[in-house]
């Protein structure tokens, strides 16, 4: 009976919680926490992934670390995109719709996938040259997968959704994709490990 008591208080607080969440003033920290969340949950599902297949040993916390945090640095240029397009393009009509979606993929897809290699840089201490190496032969992958991946996607998030739950929305849908972008990242090391 006190457990069920519990649950229902518990279920009560769900939409006070869920609004202060989303409202303005925790917006940021939301989307942030989200991100850096589902970056860190994507990784290891791939690194869980190649352990199966056995392709690494074991579990590293300091790459699934270091992707939480580009998925915090992804989490913040997305926050106050959304916001910068919306004040832009006002509306949801389907002509505003469709140039949300072509200037999200022209401009936030390049510059998302440049802010992950740049911020995984920083955390491994790579060289200027090596980052720009990596972006070269890895960041082509990523901008193809963006193509598939986010415009249906972004139709439904520019149509449907109220700019609060875009991060949400957008991390939800990326899950799969941080997975690919973790095995895309992380590529050469398993190569790399599997020749030693």
């Amino acid at each position: 009976m006190r457990m069920t008591r519990n649950l229902i208080f518990i279920l009560n607080k769900v939409p006070v919680i869920k609004e202060k969440l989303f409202s303005q003033k925790y917006l940021l920290y939301t989307n942030v926490t989200i991100s850096i969340s589902l970056s860190a949950l994507g990784d290891v599902l791939e690194q869980h992934y190649e352990i199966l297949k056995n392709e690494w040993d074991k579990w590293s916390l300091n790459r699934t670390r270091n992707m939480a945090l580009s998925g915090m640095s992804i989490g913040i240029v997305c926050h106050y995109w959304y916001k910068y397009l919306d004040n832009r393009l006002p509306g949801r009509t389907i002509n505003i719709v469709l140039k949300k979606v072509v200037i999200d993929q022209l401009v936030c897809s390049p510059l998302c996938i440049t802010m992950f290699f740049l911020t995984l840089a920083i955390l491994e201490k790579s060289t200027w040259t090596e980052l720009k190496d990596e972006i070269i032969k890895k960041a082509h992958k990523l901008y193809i997968a963006e193509w598939v991946i986010w415009p249906p996607a972004q139709i439904f998030n520019f149509y449907f959704l109220p700019n609060r739950y875009r991060v949400l929305y957008d991390n939800t849908i990326s899950l799969g994709y941080d997975v690919y972008t973790s095995h895309v990242k992380h590529d050469n090391l398993i190569h790399n490990a599997r020749n030693n």
